[in-house]
């Protein structure tokens, strides 16, 4: 009863109004009966604006720590996303898989439409990422069409971690029915789950035209996650202004010649010439002395 009068009275009317919801390929939406609408996820407000985009009721696999939390607050909050449909699951793997894979087939054996998000988690950076196999074996056990989402623009309406959205507009791109019934009776092939699974990734590529990244979208954000971290622990560098050059030192001056000693005068009386000694002259023929050796350079 509250999913109805949120959709019709309360929140469904102020979506389209303030946000100028634009929906394409609503005719695709079976008039009744079971389908899954599989659809790519920006933004938290995604299950929100995908309800209000079409007349029947859709039920969405969420994330079970929207049910856990404490205080009044958490209350509040399980409270109303049951209210709108959504049905916790346990996303840790294994067993709880299963029991999310039961959850699923549940809602649509009573007929209904079931909303899910291949990639498991909201985009990190708007890129549509690996999807999840859960899909297909939900497709192929429960003997139902997948419809492909595309949700437009809703990251910037509202961003990861923005409270409060902005008024801009927002798209939902229905696509045609996606007939897995060729596949039916083989769930149990790993490789036909990935088959199907990339099949409706690769119409979801061209519905919302985003760029494809082939690793799952919890892996990326794990990297961003570690990228961020060594970008805060990366020491701030600071400008070290450049080295001025030392000025070239001055060569040292050299001392100017000593000035000979003047020359004695010649006395006034002439003496007798003195012959030249008999042996060669003392230090004539003798090798100059050798430079010492320049000290190396450190």
């Amino acid at each position: 009863m509250l999913y109805w009068f949120l959709k019709r009275v309360l929140l469904g009317p102020i979506l389209r109004l303030l946000f100028t919801l634009q929906v394409e390929g609503v005719e695709h939406i079976p008039a009744d009966g079971a389908a899954i609408l599989a659809s790519n996820h920006l933004s938290f407000s995604d299950s929100f604006f995908l309800p209000a985009a079409i007349d029947r009721r859709v039920t969405f696999l969420a994330k079970s720590d929207y049910f856990t939390g404490r205080g009044l607050k958490g209350r509040l909050t399980a409270a109303f996303f049951r209210a709108v449909g959504q049905v916790p699951v346990d996303r840790t793997g294994g067993r709880a898989s299963d029991a999310a894979l039961e959850s699923g087939l549940r809602i649509l054996r009573r007929g209904e439409l079931l909303g899910i998000y291949p990639e498991g988690t909201r985009s990190p950076d708007g890129n549509l990422y690996r999807g999840r196999t859960g899909v297909a074996r939900l497709a192929l056990e429960g003997k139902v069409a997948v419809l492909p989402v595309a949700m437009i623009d809703t990251d910037k309406a509202q961003p990861t971690g923005q409270r409060l959205p902005r008024l801009i507009r927002v798209g939902v791109r229905i696509g045609e029915p996606l007939d897995f019934s060729r596949y039916e009776g083989m769930e149990g092939d790993r490789f036909v789950l990935r088959s199907i699974t990339d099949e409706i990734m690769y119409e979801l590529m061209l519905l919302s035209g985003q760029d494809y990244v082939d690793i799952y979208a919890s892996a990326a954000k794990k990297r961003l996650a570690a990228a961020r971290g060594k970008s805060k622990e990366r020491p701030e560098v600071r400008s070290v202004p450049p080295a001025v050059d030392a000025p070239a030192s001055t060569p040292a001056a050299t001392p100017p010649p000593a000035t000979p000693p003047p020359a004695t005068p010649p006395s006034a009386t002439p003496s007798a010439a003195t012959p030249p000694p008999a042996g060669p002259v003392a230090g004539a023929g003798s090798p100059p002395d050798e430079a010492a050796p320049m000290p190396k350079a450190s």
